[in-house]
């Protein structure tokens, strides 16, 4: 494995998945249904491959296979680092999640899902939602993220959220010398499900809230829910003034475009695959910007859905996911003590147990 997540640029796919060191890439079509997505598993060293499906209009095949195998890495290093047993795996679904979706679909994939016989357990992401995770169910058992009516955990999204918070007041912590953030200027770009909650712990701690999003209804709903919040406009982001940053949407916001204009002290948000490419951790760095990375503190998800797994227990999961905070402590100490980038400290501590089991 390599000391970033890897970037796919200039690549076919399985050269890449080579470089990445995935086990598999899985093409699912249905034409009956029109599905076109694909599955990801990165690794199954520590348990199965774990991971959302995303449902996105990709601009082509490539765009999406790119963002597979990126986001399945992410998961390997996800698991490892939370100390889970579970390996690296995500999917895509090619299409409009706002139109194209319908039961065939999902029904299509799910028996996609199944013929992988466990390798790979989907839950859900981006696009995607607990009515789907029921379709799919009804193909094949590995699936999690279930509707509580079903047994399952429901919406992973408020603990995802609580553990960026976690993961957050750490880099605080770290940056300002307190983990208060009351006063402080965040802004949290895309308040979907993730993002939404957690403007709700912003708030409720006293922080100066700015939320930023594409999808006009969702920026509406939180200002009808919440008194106080700046709305910035998705175009002016990059130069807006802050404390902390909080990327909750898509990845690649941090990038050699938006680095140079940043004006925040702390990176800390929901999203996967934050930064762009390889080199973008070190134009962080260059510009004294910390950076709390991303598959540590957006772990709270992953592990609320394994407690479906393996049993759910809600006390559990969230004991799980208060404790980002002192993984992150840990990690930012580490990288000052080896003078190293937060996100190589936190890569080499999953590295550090996937060896540990194959050896």
């Amino acid at each position: 494995m390599f000391d970033t997540l890897s970037t796919t640029a200039a690549k076919g796919p399985m050269a890449t998945m080579e470089d990445m060191g995935h086990e598999q890439l899985v093409y699912c079509h249905d034409e009956a249904s029109g599905l076109k997505a694909m599955i990801g598993i990165h690794s199954t060293v520590l348990g199965p491959a774990l991971g959302g499906t995303r449902m996105w209009n990709y601009k082509s095949e490539d765009d999406a296979v790119r963002d597979v195998l990126r986001l399945s890495q992410g998961m390997t290093y996800k698991a490892a680092v939370a100390g889970l047993n579970l390996g690296g795996g995500k999917a895509v679904i090619i299409g409009n999640s706002r139109t194209d979706k319908s039961e065939a679909l999902f029904k299509a994939y799910g028996r996609f899902v199944n013929s992988l016989s466990g390798k790979y357990i989907t839950a859900e992401d981006v696009g995607t939602s607990k009515t789907d995770m029921a379709w799919i169910a009804s193909e094949t058992p590995h699936v999690s993220g279930l509707p509580e009516s079903m047994g399952g955990s429901g919406d992973p999204s408020p603990v995802t959220a609580f553990g960026v918070y976690m993961g957050m007041k750490a880099g605080a912590q770290t940056v300002f010398g307190t983990n208060d953030l009351a006063g402080r200027r965040v802004l949290v770009q895309g308040v979907g499900n993730v993002g939404g909650y957690l403007v709700g712990h912003l708030i409720s701690e006293g922080a100066q809230v700015l939320i930023s999003d594409v999808y006009d209804p969702a920026i509406e709903a939180l200002m009808k829910k919440y008194q106080g919040l700046i709305v910035v406009n998705p175009l002016q982001v990059i130069d807006a003034e802050m404390d902390i940053y909080a990327p909750c949407a898509l990845g690649g916001t941090l990038n050699n475009e938006s680095i140079p204009h940043l004006r925040c002290s702390l990176v800390a948000g929901g999203a996967n695959n934050q930064l762009a490419e390889d080199g973008d951790m070190q134009r962080l760095m260059d510009r004294s910007i910390a950076y709390a990375p991303d598959f540590v503190i957006n772990a709270g998800g992953l592990i609320n859905v394994y407690a479906e797994i393996k049993g759910f227990d809600r006390a559990w999961a969230m004991e799980q996911t208060n404790n980002i905070y002192h993984q992150t402590l840990a990690i930012f100490e580490q990288a000052s003590n080896d003078k190293i980038s937060t996100n190589k400290a936190a890569i080499q501590l999953a590295q550090k147990r996937l060896s540990s089991v194959q050896s």
